[in-house]
């Protein structure tokens, strides 16, 4: 190779496409699955289901689910949580499922095939729409995107009709896409509603306003407090509601009395209209807008790649007026762009650092530069082990990168300082880059298996808690192994040519002194 050194390159340039190409390729997330080691679902009912209806639904879903080995109990949680920051009726179920320790599963199961097994469970059940998640993790999700899903879609507009009709069709347009599972709209929809609607002419003919109309239904219907008990230091509010017999029809609503200043009876149905209807259970705002959420998570595809293409499946099948209606994206993403814009300046800030080091410890930008030629190698290795491996580019996995390139630039530091300390003993430059190479094989060797052997553990780890340190040590050590490899095997030739152009003369000085 030394003999004709220009070979070196058609190597170099296939390396160096193919680390493009895999960058390229490699699926792009902001964090690896973290498994927590348990499941938590959001599963809707239909809409207005009684609590006796909704307990009936609960006890079959888990008895659906407690028949899989794997699981070891199921609690079932019905409406509004206890802080009431949730608008959930007893048609929405929080369930927390429990699962035995990996290690007891039979036929080498996992997390991901129970997911599916149950995800095929609930699809055969009818009135239940399940969306799966972990604990942590969708308390999480709630905060970020506003709903207990990795990814939101939100419709900004103030017709309610047409904004669900745009969630709708965008629900259309994603489920066709790959990875996208548990899609549904956030909100409930709309449900039967009692409208009282009050004819303030006809009010003001009998002398009555607006009060009277609302103490009557808040009466009559909802139930106001009239006095208190007091038992012990605990205070207990007396309410006063008409019985049931009274206000269980439109009809029987319509024929409630109001009493007018002159002390005549007047029914409701005189001035106003009572009627059943179809209006929304809830009303969500943001930014000071009414919206809809359409929420969804994803498996088998990574984050990237999946928003680009659902991006561009609504802007070119979902059809709307963009003057009165937004829809904006929401959810996971937003912290993986925050996470990338960072890494866009610690890595070049890393490597710029590395470079000044390197120039300092060398005195040649020709050699600083060499060394740092490294990166794109150890690139390659880091690449090729994710795509390999199925794993995606993450904060993790970047944070191998950036320390599987310091090992990588150690390895060019160790063996070009003992070719120059060669050189320096006067050395012809060929004899140097020669025998440095032979020197430093071994040591380049231990430090690079060292490093990997250390972290071929973290490599493959499948506990609870390993899904962040694997992207990282996959990185390291599978890019180590490559990148030392393709060091050793271009680093002396590219040196060789290079100093022969241009350093032939920089040791002479040190040539003549040994003399």
């Amino acid at each position: 190779m030394m003999k004709t050194p220009q070979r070196v390159f058609i190597p170099l340039v296939l390396v160096l496409i193919s680390a493009v190409i895999l960058s390229i390729t490699v699926g792009k997330d902001f964090l690896p699955p973290l498994d927590e080691g348990s499941i938590w679902l959001q599963v809707q009912l239909p809409p207005g289901v009684s609590l006796q209806k909704s307990k009936e639904m609960s006890d079959t879903l888990r008895q659906h689910t407690m028949k899989y080995d794997e699981v070891t109990y199921m609690m079932v949680q019905a409406g509004r949580n206890d802080d009431g920051t949730d608008p959930w009726t007893a048609s929405h179920f929080e369930c927390s499922i429990g699962i035995k320790p990996y290690c007891e599963w039979k036929n080498g199961r996992t997390k991901a095939d129970l997911i599916d097994d149950l995800a095929r469970e609930y699809a055969t059940m009818p009135g239940y729409t399940v969306g799966f998640s972990q604990p942590m993790i969708d308390g999480v999700m709630d905060k970020i995107a506003g709903a207990h899903s990795e990814l939101v879609v939100k419709i900004y507009g103030d017709d309610f009709k047409e904004t669900r009709h745009i969630a709708e069709n965008v629900m259309t347009s994603i489920k066709s896409i790959k990875g996208a599972v548990d899609v549904a709209i956030d909100q409930e929809p709309p449900l039967p509603q009692l409208q009282i609607s009050v004819d303030r002419d006809a009010m003001a003919r009998y002398g009555l306003n607006v009060t009277d109309v609302g103490e009557l239904i808040e009466v009559a219907i909802g139930g106001k407090a009239i006095s208190q008990v007091f038992v012990g230091n605990k205070v207990y509010d007396v309410i006063c509601r008409y019985n049931e017999e009274s206000r269980n029809t439109p009809e029987k609503i319509s024929n409630l009395m109001l009493t007018s200043q002159t002390g005549a009876k007047i029914p409701l149905s005189q001035i106003a209209t009572v009627k059943t209807a179809t209006g929304e259970s809830t009303i969500t705002r943001e930014l000071n807008k009414r919206h809809l959420t359409v929420k969804l998570n994803l498996r088998g595809n990574d984050l990237t790649a999946f928003l680009k293409e659902a991006q561009s499946n609504i802007e070119r099948t979902v059809k709307y007026d963009h003057e009165k209606y937004n829809i904006i994206w929401g959810g996971q993403f937003e912290n993986q762009n925050r996470a990338y814009a960072k890494l866009m300046i610690i890595v070049p800030l890393a490597l710029a650092i590395m470079f000044l080091l390197l120039y300092g410890a060398f005195g040649k930008f020709r050699q600083a530069g060499l060394i740092l030629s490294i990166v794109p190698l150890a690139l390659f290795g880091g690449m090729l082990a994710l795509n390999i491996r199925g794993m995606t580019l993450n904060v993790s996995s970047a944070v191998g990168f950036i320390a599987l390139f310091g090992v990588a630039i150690q390895n060019g530091v160790i063996l070009i300082s003992h070719i120059n300390d060669l050189r320096k003993k006067g050395y012809d430059l060929l004899t140097a880059v020669v025998e440095g190479a032979e020197d430093r094989f071994r040591p380049v060797l231990m430090t690079a298996t060292v490093a990997a052997l250390g972290l071929l553990p973290a490599s493959l780890a499948t506990g609870i808690g390993s899904d962040v340190q694997r992207p990282l040590a996959t990185v390291i050590v599978y890019g180590l192994f490559v990148a030392t490899a393709i060091t050793l095997f271009v680093l002396p030739p590219l040196y060789y040519m290079m100093e022969s152009k241009w350093g032939k003369k920089d040791y002479k000085q040190f040539s003549s002194s040994n003399e």
